[in-house]
């Protein structure tokens, strides 16, 4: 096996593992910041233990001597995942993964402005059709029983820091940021714990908690060893995946339609997103 074939097969497995990640917060019966601190506490230990098997300590000291780059990116990734559980609590499964999917559009945005990289016509043409993608989406949230703004807002925002916090540790790329992932994610679980009692979850809903966290475990590993091996442009069109895939599959598994607006404005974004890497790889071979 190639060394392509093997990066996009493990970052394949990494893209589908987080396609159920927003069902589960529908399925787990409890508040949202319960949630958040359980899927922050399982999946945290997990590659914790991972990492200090794998690579020692050592690795998440450097992870950490950063400075205000490897922060950022530490600090973002905590917040991430209370915001996207809030943004799915509060509007619907598909309005969150087509705004986040717009992650690159931000990323581009952020590197011209902090790193002085131009925003190619490619590039442009492609933020106009994922803006009218949004648009469309946002046009269909008043339609849409389980979608609001505010939960919209709160993706946007995810979305928006996300790629902010990516474009920062660009500046660190010589070290790598995995180890960091988990000082993220328990961080997040201990200040959640001033706010919250974890223990109000029901416990015929643990198998459901311990499973979330699992594949958050594994999306989490497969997607920082997958693009490794293989262009950006290609792991885009992975990660796109759960755009088209999770809002499927909480429709057949909990009833939850997506809404004609939001199949509309996720098919722009997905398609002006699709387009533009293909166009990428195609100019590289």
């Amino acid at each position: 096996m190639s060394l392509q074939a093997k990066g996009l097969l493990i970052t394949l497995f990494g893209a589908l593992l987080v396609v159920p990640d927003s069902l589960f917060v529908r399925l787990i019966e409890a508040e949202p910041l319960v949630i958040a601190f359980w899927r922050a506490v399982t999946s945290g230990m997990a590659i914790l233990l991972g990492v200090l098997v794998w690579q020692g300590p050592g690795a998440i000291a450097a992870s950490l001597r950063t400075g205000w780059h490897g922060a950022l990116y530490v600090l973002v990734l905590a917040v991430s995942g209370i915001l996207f559980v809030l943004a799915v609590s509060l509007t619907s499964i598909a309005n969150v993964v087509v705004i986040i999917a717009t992650m690159p559009v931000f990323a581009a945005i952020f590197s011209r402005i902090f790193l002085g990289e131009p925003i190619s016509r490619r590039m442009a043409i492609t933020m106009g059709v994922v803006m009218i993608g949004l648009g469309i989406v946002a046009y269909g949230t008043g339609e849409h029983q389980a979608a609001s703004r505010v939960g919209d807002a709160l993706a946007l925002v995810l979305t928006a820091s996300f790629a902010a916090a990516l474009t920062a540790v660009r500046r660190v790329r010589d070290v790598s940021m995995v180890p960091a992932v988990p000082v993220a994610f328990l961080g997040s679980a201990v200040v959640l714990l001033a706010f919250v009692d974890p223990f109000t979850i029901a416990r015929e809903q643990l198998w459901l908690v311990a499973l979330h966290g699992a594949f958050i475990t594994g999306s989490s590993v497969f997607l920082a060893l997958g693009p490794r091996y293989i262009t950006s442009a290609e792991v885009a069109l992975l990660i796109l995946l759960e755009t088209v895939l999770a809002p499927l599959l909480a429709w057949a598994v909990i009833g939850e339609a997506p809404g004609r607006w939001a199949l509309l404005g996720g098919a722009v974004v997905v398609g002006a997103l699709a387009v533009s890497n293909a166009a990428v790889l195609l100019r590289r071979r």
